[in-house]
């Protein structure tokens, strides 16, 4: 590689327009792209250190808003205007509808029930036994690793230490709440004083790696839907069955039904989520508020369930079990992500529950909406009419 096909950088000052420019122009004599609407941008390169390298400009997806949302959750309470961005036509009509079922429904009552953010470090041995006897002194010592957190964080705080032998390996999960951040950089740099002083300490100072992979860092895995990755949240609402008539044009019976057929289709596929669309909505609102993207591979896996009451009113409920968001930190304090918690009152300390049961509560908004679509004979003609970019 000569020096001429380097991307330009400032040692000192790389987070400014001038260097923002250098290598827009750059980039535009390197590959003949015209980078006018990516160079177009309002906030300051200065706000995004920490967030991005070699910034030339920013990505201008459409946003738009969803709603209103009842509420009547733990944290979240009240009517709530969701942002969400997205180049899918018909998804913000969609949710809406959803959210204005369960609106006219009492809204949507939603709870964390768990706090777990991971990181997997694995500590080597000659033989299992040795293996065996190091899960013995973690339990033994784990109160001296505590302490050993938190003088590492103001705020991870270690909940236990999951113990998983393979041959001469022990496989461990440090288990954290990480307070309102999402937490993967918290709990990474705690881990690390932990194995540290583990190492120093140990008899025999076995060797580690720092992640052996089995907190499977955004990865969808069977053990963060038992274990928790982040937020358990739960939604749930009732169903009326004349809302159900009136506003969606379905039969509960035949809805119940729908959802039994479709639960099948979804252990045939193997599938992470056995409702229908549980990413949608949660990456709308990743990329509006802030949220590291690449998360939506574990927070949108989950459970979707239903119970046709007596009444003939339906109970439907989402369980996400690793819905990984935060409130502050990361991206959220950018100028557009930051307005865009604000509009939910979900920025800054003492949030972060509340986004999540929203989060939440949205999944279940577009779920009761595409579901209802699809048993209605609705999906294709509603995206005929307003999803095709003519």
């Amino acid at each position: 590689m000569s020096k001429s096909d380097r991307i330009p950088r400032d040692g000192d000052n790389d987070y400014t327009r001038e260097m923002a420019s250098q290598r827009a122009a750059f980039a535009k004599e390197m590959t003949g792209a015209k980078l006018d609407t990516v160079s177009s941008y309002t906030i300051d390169p200065a706000v995004t250190h920490g967030n991005i390298e070699n910034f030339i400009g920013t990505a201008q997806v459409p946003l738009g808003i969803a709603g209103p949302l009842t509420m009547v959750g733990e944290h979240a309470e009240g009517d709530f205007y969701i942002p969400m961005a997205t180049t899918e036509g018909t998804l913000l009509a969609s949710y809406s509808r959803g959210m204005r079922v369960i609106s006219e429904c009492g809204g949507v009552r939603a709870t964390v029930v768990k706090h777990s953010m991971q990181r997997a470090p694995v500590f080597l041995f000659d033989n299992a036994i040795e293996a065996r006897d190091f899960g013995k002194w973690l339990d033994e010592n784990i109160d001296s690793i505590r302490g050993v957190v938190k003088t590492s964080s103001k705020t991870a705080r270690l909940i236990e230490v999951e113990q998983y032998i393979v041959a001469n390996m022990m496989y461990t999960r440090f288990c954290y709440t990480t307070g309102d951040a999402a937490g993967q950089n918290m709990t990474g740099r705690a881990t690390l004083f932990a194995c540290e002083w583990i190492r120093a300490n140990h008899p025999l100072k076995p060797r580690y790696l720092l992640s052996g992979n089995m907190e499977t860092d955004k990865k969808h895995s069977m053990m963060n839907m038992i274990q928790t990755r982040g937020k358990r949240v739960i939604a749930e609402f009732v169903l009326k069955k004349d809302v159900a008539k009136e506003l969606l044009r379905v039969d509960t019976e035949k809805l119940y039904r729908f959802r039994q057929i479709a639960s099948v289709g979804t252990m045939q596929a193997g599938g992470a989520y056995s409702g229908p669309h549980s990413a949608n909505g949660i990456t709308a609102m990743f990329i509006a508020t802030g949220q590291d993207v690449a998360n939506v591979a574990e927070s949108h896996a989950g459970l979707n369930y239903g119970e046709l009451l007596d009444n003939g009113d339906f109970y439907w409920a989402v369980t996400l079990p690793s819905v990984i968001c935060a409130t502050y930190g990361g991206g959220t304090a950018l100028p557009t992500q930051r307005e865009c918690l604000e509009m939910m009152d979900c920025y800054g300390s003492g949030k972060a529950d509340k986004l999540a049961e929203i989060i939440a509560a949205v999944v279940l908004a577009g779920d009761v909406s595409l579901s209802c679509a699809i048993l209605a004979h609705e999906w294709v003609s509603s995206h005929e009419k307003m999803g095709r970019n003519r």
